[in-house]
């Protein structure tokens, strides 16, 4: 629906509108159908009046010696009435009518049986034969007003429109009120979401419990903008945390690229500086694909499965000169050929190299890596020979930026403590964890994540 300038109605215009129609039309019908059967009743009495008056008129004839006389008959129906009396063609009885009504008369005399109507008139006439010893001796016409009909007519018609009028007032103001109060939750809630700005991502409409269909609705917005804001702060802190551990690296790759530029230096001097800025630059390297890959993760674009024990030797790999460097030693406790796990090799490639590289940190000599699958997850186990993690810790040092206790006085190794944070949110990501665990003397991180 639209106006003549092509504007849309509102929907509680629209639904006024639609009401208002319908009640309308349900009422005319209404209407309609009720002075129909009050019409068609009306006809019914005045003939069976009519009728009946006939009658009565036939039984008061006197008939002697063959000659017929009338009497008169007391009008009771309340309406008034006439008869007329013919024998032959000859009217021994008549009312004081009109020549028109006087002529009808006549004229429905030779047709009995049948009621005629004189509309110029308003009189309905009706004629009955009077027979006696079988033989017809005389016709009487007998004549009800129909005026009294008709003004019940007029009447019944005028009040069932007035009050048919009224009903549809009645009607829409109160579909206007309940409308209105209906619709209240709908106007707050675009109020206030024209009032809420990009920052207002914490905002929510908060109808409480939703028992019809618009606490359905908000219910519903809230969802979406709960997950929008989810979404919207896994953008920022991915933005935090790329900025956050780039900024390291990128301060280490100007600082060296600067020092070698500062003055003419020995080919030797030069290599050095440039394997630095490599190993900076590959350091960016495996953070950017660590955010990107979680990101990726979260966003539930990155699904597959990958063997577990070729991930474990992997991870092992690349964090075999760390560990060389370390003096630590990395052992398998098992083998788990066969064993699939969840998600791509990348992906779980992300999950377990920050936590063998924590442990590599932290141990004393030994590192042991293991998997196994245990139901419907496959876990890898790291365990050092390090110091542990204290039991007040567990979940803190799973923060962004937060070391443990552990990880002070010169056991401090650079970087932004986002390694086990970043290994958490993936393994999360993917339906998966990473713990601390307490139980074992040394440190224990147990990853788990779906198998395939």
């Amino acid at each position: 629906m639209t106006l003549l300038g092509g504007r849309p109605f509102s929907l509680r215009t629209r639904l006024l509108l639609t009401v208002v129609i319908a009640v309308a039309a349900a009422l005319a019908l209404t209407t309609l159908g009720f002075n129909l059967l009050l019409w068609r009743g009306l006809s019914r009495d005045a003939d069976s009046l009519v009728r009946a008056r006939a009658a009565v008129e036939v039984s008061s004839l006197n008939v002697v010696d063959g000659r017929v006389a009338t009497t008169e008959v007391p009008d009771k129906s309340g309406l008034a009435s006439e008869a007329w009396t013919f024998v032959g063609d000859r009217e021994i009885d008549a009312p004081t009518v009109s020549h028109a009504l006087d002529r009808a008369a006549r004229s429905a005399a030779t047709t009995r049986g049948v009621i005629i109507n004189v509309p110029v008139e308003s009189v309905r006439l009706f004629a009955m034969p009077a027979v006696v010893n079988g033989k017809e001796v005389a016709v009487v016409v007998a004549g009800v007003s129909l005026t009294p009909y008709q003004a019940t007519r007029r009447i019944a018609l005028l009040g069932s429109l007035v009050l048919a009028c009224a009903l549809l007032v009645v009607v829409a103001f109160v579909t206007h009120w309940v409308l209105a109060a209906a619709l209240q939750p709908v106007a707050a809630m675009t109020a206030d979401a024209e009032a809420w700005s990009a920052r207002d991502v914490d905002r929510r409409f908060a109808a409480g419990e939703p028992h019809d269909e618009l606490g359905q609705l908000a219910a519903t917005l809230d969802g979406l903008l709960d997950r929008l804001s989810a979404s919207l702060r896994r953008e920022r802190r991915f933005s935090a945390e790329l900025s956050h551990e780039l900024r390291t690296p990128l301060a280490k790759i100007c600082a060296e690229a600067e020092l070698a530029l500062r003055r003419e230096r020995e080919p030797g001097a030069y290599k050095q500086a440039l394997q630095t800025v490599l190993g900076n630059a590959q350091t960016m390297t495996r953070t950017i694909d660590t955010l990107v890959a979680a990101q990726r993760q979260q966003t539930g674009l990155a699904r597959g499965s990958a063997d577990s024990q070729a991930v474990l030797d992997e991870a092992a790999a690349a964090c075999g000169e760390l560990a060389g460097a370390q003096g630590v030693e990395l052992d398998f406790a098992t083998s788990a050929e066969g064993v699939l796990v969840g998600v791509e090799a990348e992906v779980a490639l992300r999950i377990l190299q920050p936590v063998v590289e924590n442990a590599c940190h932290y141990a004393r000599g030994r590192v042991v890596l293991g998997v196994e699958r245990r139901g419907s997850e496959v876990v890898f186990t790291i365990d050092d020979d390090g110091p542990g993690v204290q039991q007040d810790e567990r979940e803190r040092i799973f923060e962004p930026g937060v070391r443990g206790s552990a990880g002070g006085g010169d056991r401090a190794f650079p970087g932004a403590g986002l390694g086990l944070a970043l290994s958490r949110r993936l393994a999360r990501a993917a339906s998966g964890d990473v713990v601390a665990s307490t139980d074992r003397r040394g440190g224990c991180f147990l990853v788990r994540l779906p198998s395939g």
